[in-house]
């Protein structure tokens, strides 16, 4: 008796588990929906801009984005200095983010297709609607998936072109035009997060 009660317990977890799991169509859907949504709003640039900071914050896995971009540099960092990287990476990702999203007005994003490449990681499929000033532009998201519960953005492909690895290139070239040194990016970061 106590085995089956266990095994029901088991099988109800299961289910229980795979309807909270939040596809990540679904995700990448509802994440441009809110974002669509708030664009339209009759507020200020800058309201806008602090509201899609706090999406980009519920979406978008920005610590993992700031490792990846870093790139082997982070091998050689104390923690100190992952801590203060981690920080500076983080303002610098949501003004950029953020800034750029806000120009856009009302943007009509249709997702049509996935690929799930493994557990941790699913390739979503978009495309960013035509306007009279822009051509239609295919997007595609690369979701972390290791909680099935609280997918993230990992990346943005658009028109072929990761934005993480095109970051972690502009980086590299800031490191290696200062012999590696890390104050120099932090110097950069914070520039750009300052303006």
């Amino acid at each position: 008796m106590k085995k089956k009660l266990l095994t029901i317990i088991f099988i109800i977890s299961l289910i229980t588990n795979n309807v909270f799991a939040l596809e990540a169509d679904v995700f990448v859907q509802s994440t441009v929906n809110r974002a669509s949504k708030l664009l339209s709003e009759d507020i200020s640039k800058t309201e806008k801009i602090e509201k899609l900071k706090t999406i980009a914050k519920d979406t978008v896995d920005i610590k993992g984005i700031g490792l990846y971009t870093l790139g082997a540099a982070r091998k050689d960092l104390s923690d100190d200095e992952k801590k203060e990287y981690s920080e500076k990476f983080e303002k610098y990702f949501l003004k950029s983010f953020s800034s750029r999203l806000a120009e856009y007005t009302n943007p009509e994003i249709n997702v049509y297709a996935k690929e799930i490449l493994n557990k941790n990681y699913t390739i979503v499929n978009s495309t960013l609607k035509a306007t009279s000033e822009r051509p239609e532009i295919s997007i595609d998201w690369r979701i972390y998936t290791k909680n099935p519960d609280q997918p993230l953005i990992r990346d943005l492909i658009i028109e072929g072109l990761s934005l993480a690895r095109t970051q972690k290139e502009e980086f590299a070239s800031v490191l290696s035009g200062n012999d590696g040194d890390i104050n120099a990016l932090f110097k950069s970061l914070e520039e750009f997060s300052n303006k």
